[in-house]
C-alpha cells in the first residue's frame, strides 16, 4: 500500500485528490503545513507527497535532501500557478499535479511510485515453476532470499511477494544497501535520535519501524558491512531496533526479504558474511535465472515493455515486427531484463513504421567469439567486431589512465548498473563508488543506469511535464 503525505488544506481540490488517492488504496495522512509535512516524514515516512503550491515547496525539498529522506515531492495548484510550478520543479519536486486533479494522472503517479505491481510477466516453464513456490511462501511469514545477477528482477519478485502475502495492506519498504555508506547505512535501517550524529537536527524512524506491519526489502544484502551485520541479526532475532542515540529498544513487526547477486554461501566461507544471518535471511530461497536461460520470456517482456513505453510517452502502440523479435532472440542480455526493457524503451522512441522493425532495435556491443548472423528478412549478415590491438595498445599510457577507461567503458556495456559493472571489474561495489566519485571530480562523463537516482517520476507524466515546460517558455 502506498502512503501518501498531503500537504495542505483538505478541503476543496486538494482534499478530492486525497479521496482520489484513497480510492486508488493509498493509505492517505494529512499535514497542514510544509513544517508539520516534514515532522510526519521523520516519525513516520511516506512513499509519496503531494504539496500545496501554497506552502514552500522549496523549503521541504531542500530539507528532505539534507536530511536524506528520499522520497518525491509532487507540487499541486491550479492552472493559474504556472510560474509558482515552474519555480517548484526547478527546486527539486518531482511533477506538478494540475488542479481540479484528474483520476488517472494521480493513479499512473501512485502506480510509479509502487512499483510494479502485476505478477511478473513470463512465459517460460521455470519461470512459472518459480511464481509459483513463490506464491507458496507468501503466505508465510518466513524470512526469504532472492538471488540471481543484477537486472533479473529481485525486486519485482519481492513486491509480488509482498503483493500476495497477509501483509498486503501494509507498507513495502525497499532500501539498497549498496547505495549508502555504512554510517549512513546504519541510520536509514535504524532510525536515530536527535542529535545522534551530527546533521541529526530531529528524530527519525529507520526503515525497519518505516515497514511495521508490512514488508523491508533488504537489497544487495551481500554488500552490508559485517558491523551492521550484527545489528541486523539481533534485530530478526529479538524483533526490536534500536536507534542512533536512542535509550530504549523499539518493538518492530515486519517481514524480511533480502535479495543479492552474490553466492552468500561463498561469503560466508570466504568470512565476508556472517554464518548465522545467512541462516537467518535464507529460511528458503528463491534464484531467478538470468534472462539467456528463459528464451520464452523474451516476446512477451518485450511486448510488455513496448506497451507500456508507448502509454507512458503518449506515442502509438506498436507490434514488434518478426525481425526484430529474431534479433531480440540473438542477444545474450547481459544485463538481463533491466537491458531488455531500457532496450525497449529507445526502440518505441526510435520506430517510425507501423512496427517496430529491426532498424529500431540498438543493442549494446559485446565482447565475443567471432561469428556471423543472419537476421530473417535482412540481406546484410551482422558482421563480428574487429579484433583489438592487444597490448601493445596500451604502452606509453599511465596505469591509471588505463585503469579508468576499463572502468568507465565496462559501466557504459553495463547501461550504467554499477553493481553489474563491479562485479564484471572483481571489485566491490564501494571501490567502484570510489573510482567514479573521483572520475566525476576530475570531470569525466559517469554512466548512469535509467534508475540510479533515488526516484524518476517525470518520464510517466509527459501531461503534466509539457504542462510545466510550455509554462517555462
Amino acid at each position: 500500500m502506498t502512503r501518501l503525505l498531503v500537504i495542505g488544506a483538505p478541503a476543496e481540490e486538494l482534499g478530492q485528490a486525497a479521496r482520489m488517492a484513497a480510492a486508488r488504496g493509498a493509505r492517505v495522512i494529512q499535514a497542514e503545513g510544509a513544517a508539520a509535512g516534514l515532522a510526519r516524514l521523520r516519525a513516520e515516512g511516506a512513499d509519496l507527497v503531494f504539496c500545496d503550491l501554497a506552502h514552500d515547496v522549496a523549503w521541504l525539498v531542500g530539507c528532505l535532501a539534507e536530511e536524506r529522506i528520499a522520497c518525491p515531492v509532487i507540487a499541486c495548484g491550479r492552472n493559474v500557478d504556472a510560474a509558482a510550478a515552474v519555480a517548484a520543479i526547478r527546486a527539486g519536486a518531482k511533477e506538478f499535479l494540475p488542479l481540479p486533479p484528474d483520476a488517472e494522472l494521480i493513479a499512473a503517479m501512485l502506480a510509479a511510485v509502487a512499483g510494479e505491481a502485476e505478477a511478473p510477466v513470463h512465459r517460460d516453464a521455470g519461470m512459472a515453476a518459480l511464481l509459483a513456490r513463490a506464491g507458496q511462501l507468501a503466505r508465510s511469514e518466513a524470512s526469504l532470499l532472492i538471488t540471481g545477477e543484477s537486472g533479473t528482477g529481485k525486486e519485482v519478485m519481492a513486491r509480488h511477494i509482498h503483493a500476495a502475502s497477509r501483509r498486503a495492506r501494509g507498507p513495502f519498504v525497499a532500501l539498497n544497501c549498496a547505495a549508502l555508506p555504512e554510517t549512513l547505512l546504519e541510520s536509514e535501517l535504524f532510525g536515530h535520535e536527535r542529535g545522534a550524529f551530527s546533521g541529526a537536527v530531529a528524530a527519525r524512524k529507520g526503515k525497519f519501524e518505516q515497514a511495521e506491519g508490512g514488508t523491508l526489502l533488504l537489497d544487495e544484502i551481500g554488500e552490508m558491512d559485517p558491523r551492521l551485520q550484527a545489528k541486523l541479526l539481533r534485530v530478526i532475532q529479538e524483533r526490536e531496533v534500536d536507534r542512533l542515540g536512542g535509550t530504549h529498544p523499539v518493538r518492530v513487526d515486519v517481514r524480511l526479504l533480502a535479495a543479492t547477486n552474490r553466492d552468500l554461501a561463498a561469503e560466508v566461507r570466504a568470512g565476508r558474511f556472517r554464518e548465522d544471518l545467512y541462516f537467518r535471511l535464507n529460511v528458503v530461497g528463491l534464484h531467478i535465472p538470468p534472462l539467456r536461460e528463459r528464451p520464452g520470456d523474451i516476446p512477451v517482456l518485450a511486448a510488455h515493455f513496448a506497451r507500456r513505453f508507448a502509454d507512458a510517452n503518449g506515442m502509438p502502440r506498436r507490434e514488434l515486427s518478426p525481425q526484430a523479435l529474431a534479433l531480440l532472440a540473438l542477444h545474450p542480455w547481459p544485463g538481463n531484463v533491466r537491458e531488455l526493457e531500457n532496450t525497449l524503451h529507445r526502440a518505441v522512441l526510435l520506430a517510425t513504421g507501423p512496427a517496430i522493425d529491426a532498424a529500431a532495435i540498438e543493442l549494446t556491443a559485446l565482447p565475443s567469439a567471432p561469428r556471423t548472423v543472419t537476421v530473417p528478412g535482412s540481406d546484410t549478415p551482422a558482421m563480428p567486431p574487429p579484433p583489438g590491438a592487444g597490448v601493445a595498445a596500451l604502452i606509453g599510457r599511465r596505469v591509471e589512465e588505463v585503469e579508468r577507461d576499463l572502468i568507465l567503458e565496462t559501466l557504459t556495456h553495463c547501461l550504467g548498473n554499477r553493481t553489474r559493472a563491479a562485479e564484471i571489474l572483481g571489485i566491490s561495489i564501494r571501490t567502484l563508488r570510489n573510482k567514479l566519485h573521483e572520475y566525476r571530480a576530475q570531470g569525466a562523463p559517469v554512466p548512469v543506469a535509467p534508475g540510479q537516482q533515488p526516484f524518476a517520476l517525470a518520464e510517466p507524466f509527459t501531461a503534466a511535464s509539457r504542462y510545466a515546460a510550455a509554462a517555462a517558455r
